[in-house]
């Protein structure tokens, strides 16, 4: 740890007005409770006060020193008393030397030195404590400080961590769901899964490309759906339509990598699987004030069970991926109705 006063010009300056203002006081109450002259007073409080001033910057090294140290409590008490002491004594003896040797009558000043060494004492044993306790101050904020910036540390880490894991649920799913989908094709359809086996190649791409769930754009979050829905499409053909009313202001907003993947896969189990209809999956974004408004709806068969039970872990994984990545800034809504699933997000519109 640097010198609490030293490393910054602001405290160097703030110190010495601090010792400055001191001296004014020692010198009134020289002058006014010891009778000295006015030109004595001046003189021996402000040699007093900048000397100890001085004093005051060097007794960081030592104190410095003995924090470090892996001493019981009671040895570096003592040595501070110790190391009070000698600073107190060295302190009085040199202004007494010093202020003897400028002054005009040296018997009258060792008169007047001897009905104030009292004074002069208890004055350097309560600078030298209140030195000591401000330079304690300062090493308990800077250790708080090191603790609040090991534990945001630590928090972001783990925040890391549990979007690592989060993620890591998404792609095994994903990939189970379509490598069944190209089973079941291979059979009725060999040319549809070739070109789901090519598409599924893209969105894997992307994937992996952002595996340490850095943000991504909304535009390009919104080609890797696309992708995705594509892979959905050559099984379903025209039973999943897709709409889309984005604003273009919206695509460079920032947000974790394949956030709103699972939301489109719920649509799409929910929605045409449980349907032998035709399922309309209809995506709106909009840019509220400084939010981005993301709106995700599809439509379901009302007699569908499974719509009625929910979405299930997809819907509490983007929940907890928008909490840990946006903390309160973000919100989710879900309305389920009798024709219709919808998802409503909104977190903070940041761009890179």
């Amino acid at each position: 740890m640097k010198h609490p006063v030293l490393e910054k010009r602001s405290r160097f300056i703030v110190w010495w007005l601090a010792w400055l203002l001191m001296a004014a006081g020692q010198s009134s109450l020289i002058h006014f409770a010891y009778g000295a002259t006015a030109g004595v007073a001046i003189g021996d409080g402000f040699v007093s006060m900048i000397s100890f001033g001085a004093l005051g910057l060097a007794i960081w090294f030592p104190l410095r020193y003995m924090q470090k140290s892996s001493n019981p409590v009671v040895t570096a008490i003592s040595n501070m008393v110790v190391t009070g002491i000698i600073t107190v004594v060295i302190w009085v003896m040199a202004n007494r030397l010093l202020l003897k040797s400028v002054v005009a009558d040296k018997e009258a000043y060792e008169m007047f030195w001897s009905s104030t060494v009292i004074l002069r004492i208890a004055s350097g044993v309560l600078l030298y404590s209140m030195i000591i306790l401000t330079y304690w101050l300062f090493i308990s904020a800077s250790r708080l400080a090191e603790k609040a910036a090991s534990e945001s540390k630590l928090e972001a880490l783990v925040r890391e961590a549990e979007l690592k894991m989060l993620r890591s649920q998404i792609n095994p799913h994903f990939l189970f769901n379509s490598l069944n989908s190209i089973s079941s094709l291979t059979i009725t359809n060999p040319a549809g899964a070739r070109d789901m086996i090519v598409k599924l190649s893209d969105f894997m791409r992307y994937s992996l490309s952002s595996r340490n769930d850095q943000p991504v754009t909304l535009h390009n979050e919104m080609e890797s759906l696309r992708l995705y829905l594509e892979i959905e499409k050559v099984r379903f053909r025209e039973r999943l339509v897709i709409k889309e009313d984005i604003e273009p202001e919206c695509l460079s907003a920032l947000l974790p990598g394949l956030l709103l993947q699972p939301l489109y896969e719920n649509a799409v189990k929910h929605g045409v699987y449980e349907s032998t209809g035709t399922v309309v999956i209809n995506t709106s974004v909009k840019k509220e004030g400084e939010n981005v408004i993301v709106s995700i709806s599809n439509t379901v068969d009302p007699d569908s069970v499974v719509t009625r039970k929910g979405a299930g872990i997809g819907l509490k994984n983007v929940r907890t991926r928008l909490e840990l990545f946006f903390r309160d800034e973000a919100d989710l809504e879900v309305i389920r109705k009798e024709d219709s699933f919808t998802v409503t997000m909104k977190f903070p519109c940041r761009i890179a």
